[in-house]
């Protein structure tokens, strides 16, 4: 027999940004606990609103299967003496069995044998289990900081007032969180404030919505609020900035949306667009307008949680509270704008970036000096570089950024342009901070990547330096996250800078500070690290990367090059069989006493076979040297592997390893010169035939 589970915890309003999260963290812990528990079923299906999160289980099998349950005890030749009686050891397993020695059993593997005792366990009833499951589900949730109420003990993310737990139409006798479950859930907290008795589990989600005014599937809500947006403006024209993480933020806010069309004064518009964005988005959660030119419009859209017999009163109360907090974001902006951008550059100074490597007035001053030394590989102005660098923070001490964090940079552009600043200086001010998060653009100015590249490698220097460098999931500094914009701006920037010799250059700016001696080799070993995993999450195969990385080499817009080039040699059809010579040769020059031959003479060339290696290599060399120093390393290996057939023939019929010294020396010189040419790209030796 089985059934729908229905278990649903009642509470006052979760937190929005994370009410997704703990919606799939609570689903994800019953399935586990229900397999755990060998409970059968077809499927878990989590719902959450502000006020509930719950989790409905489809064809949930009544009990556990019975089972047969073993112990294993002592092994015969200690259970039982010489005359065949059993000794204390098997008298003490019979005695923690609950039967005598006579009713064990046997067992064997191999040559042992040993004491057991075998028992029949029927299966538990879903009532005696689900409070255990439903109560370690809710322990495991991702909850930072969990608050008690009232006078009992009990915590959790919020207060819980009603807890539901139906097996089908029966209820669940079971307490959880400190309250017993029972079949009557709640309604939206205005349009139907009391309780709805469940007659079934499966009525859940349909009483919600019909006698309850709950949507309780959230990717239902949202799409419902999507769908109300673009229709309202469908009407009235324009199209809404819907952001999925604010998108995501509204649906978590309301049980029953409603969304409501506003204006605010166009004088407004004035502002930069970005601010009335931050504004609107950040305080009141409203979705901006634009038109179809993509400029931003003095309306929005709000989404209310009922639906109210007057919606004009709500929109008027919505257009009235957006009024005040524009008027502040004009205050800030024309009040920050009576102070220079490089005005505020001495206040950095009271600033601290770390309390061992300065304040952040120090911090720009080496981020200028790194700029400048960068400039040059970056195809920066260096003039423009060192400028940039200088103003990059000072956006911090305005008010502006004071109200909205998440402008910095961007407000730093606006302030920068309006003081006449150049708009190369202007833009890079910005995107020093990019990429800012996984999947974000690089900066799109030289002078910007020059920058960013600059402030990225000084922070993971200092950090490094002082020893704190990230360990498990603790990054407070994200030096994960600078690395990877290093790597990234490198090499999608097409810079061709040495990393290693950036970072040496970056440790010595820092000067006197209280650097870890091996701080240079910890952040080349982090971030050469980082750069596997860039390339392995673009589907790069593991032996290509290990087969470039061999050779060490320090420039990543460099080894992106031949990245690409082992990977279209991969494919070749004699990849294989040149990688597998490769690798022959490799560990014939291995086990040599010292360090192989360097030269060879045609004129000890006797077997035809290494005679055709030789005139096949003098075939190649000059196309393969022209495309090497053109760093073509795709056309480089691709001429190269047209000495496959050679190379087979010589392996077929040279003996390498002779009695004659002198053919054998001249044997291993031609091989170690093959191999030299093979590995000024990649160890190809370590590509696998797969």
């Amino acid at each position: 027999m089985s059934a729908t589970l229905l278990i649903e915890i009642g509470t006052e309003e979760l937190p929005p940004k994370a009410l997704p999260r703990l919606s799939a963290a609570f689903a994800a812990g019953i399935d586990k606990g229900l397999a755990d528990a060998a409970l059968t079923h077809d499927g878990v299906s989590a719902y959450c609103a502000p006020r509930r999160l719950a989790v409905s289980v489809a064809a949930l099998a009544e009990r556990q299967p019975d089972r047969r349950e073993q112990r294993r005890g002592p092994a015969l030749a200690a259970a039982f003496d010489a005359a065949g009686n059993p000794t204390k050891a098997a008298e003490g397993f019979a005695r923690s069995c609950g039967v005598a020695v006579a009713d064990l059993g046997r067992v064997t593997s191999g040559d042992n044998e040993w004491l057991a005792f075998e028992r029949h366990v029927a299966g538990r009833h879903v009532n005696e289990l689900v409070a255990d499951i439903v109560t370690s589900a809710l322990a495991g949730l991702p909850i930072p900081k969990r608050m008690r109420w009232g006078a009992g003990e009990v915590e959790f993310v919020r207060p819980v007032h009603w807890v539901v737990a139906l097996y089908g139409s029966a209820v669940l006798e079971c307490e959880i969180l400190g309250i017993g479950a029972g079949r009557s859930t709640r309604g939206h907290r205005f349009h139907h404030g009391g309780e709805l008795p469940l007659a079934h589990a499966d009525d859940y989600v349909h009483v919600l919505a019909a006698d309850g005014h709950v949507l309780v599937d959230f990717d239902a809500r949202r799409a419902r609020i999507v769908a109300q947006v673009e229709a309202l403006l469908d009407e009235s024209g324009g199209h809404a900035v819907m952001d999925d993480a604010l998108v995501d933020e509204v649906t978590a806010l309301v049980e029953w949306p409603a969304a409501i069309a506003g204006d605010f004064d166009a004088e407004f518009l004035e502002l930069p667009e970005e601010a009335l964005i931050a504004s609107m988005q950040g305080h009141q959660k409203y979705f901006p307008v634009r038109d179809a030119d993509g400029r931003l419009l003095n309306r929005f859209v709000t989404v209310a949680n009922l639906d109210s017999r007057d919606p004009g009163v709500v929109r008027d109360g919505n257009e009235r509270v957006i009024r005040p907090r524009l008027a502040d974001a004009r205050f800030f902006y024309r009040s920050d704008r009576t102070t220079p951008l490089a005005a505020r550059r001495s206040g950095l100074a009271d600033m601290l970036f770390e309390k061992r490597l300065g304040s952040l007035a120090d911090k720009t001053d080496r981020v200028e000096r790194l700029g400048a030394q960068l400039a040059a590989a970056c195809s920066a102005d260096r003039v423009q570089v060192v400028r940039a660098a200088a103003l990059s923070r000072c956006d911090l001490l305005s008010a502006m950024v004071g109200e909205f964090p998440e402008l910095q940079g961007t407000m730093g552009r606006y302030y920068a342009s309006a003081d006449g600043e150049p708009e190369t200086v202007a833009r890079a001010v910005e995107e020093f901070y990019q990429p800012r998060f996984a999947g974000d653009a690089i900066p799109a100015s030289a002078v910007g990547r020059c920058v960013a590249l600059a402030d990225k490698l000084d922070t993971l220097v200092g950090i490094f330096g002082i020893g704190m460098a990230p360990t498990g999931d603790k990054d407070p500094y994200a030096l994960r996250r600078a690395a990877l914009g290093c790597l990234r701006i490198l090499i999608e920037g097409d810079i061709d800078l040495d990393l290693a010799e950036a970072i040496d250059i970056a440790v010595a700016i820092y000067g006197d500070a209280p650097l870890a001696a091996d701080t240079a080799q910890q952040v080349y070993a982090f971030m050469r690290e980082r750069l596997r995993g860039y390339y392995l999450e673009r589907g790069v195969a593991a032996d290509v990367c290990a087969a470039v990385l061999a050779n060490d080499p320090t420039a990543p817009r460099e080894i992106a090059r031949r990245i690409d080039a082992v990977a279209r040699f991969r494919e070749h059809a004699a990849a294989a069989a040149l990688a597998a010579a490769n690798k022959r040769i490799g560990n014939i020059l291995k086990k040599l006493d010292g360090p192989a031959p360097q030269a060879w003479a045609r004129e000890r060339l006797v077997d035809a076979a290494e005679q055709h290696l030789a005139d096949a290599l003098d075939a190649v060399a000059g196309e393969a040297d022209a495309r090497f120093v053109a760093h073509d390393y795709a056309g480089y290996l691709a001429t190269l592997a047209g000495l496959r057939e050679s190379v087979d023939a010589f392996f077929d019929e040279v003996m390498v390893m002779c009695e004659d010294t002198a053919l054998r020396e001249n044997r291993l010189a031609l091989l170690a010169h093959l191999h030299s040419l093979f590995g000024r790209v990649a160890d190809i030796s370590r590509l696998s035939d797969s």
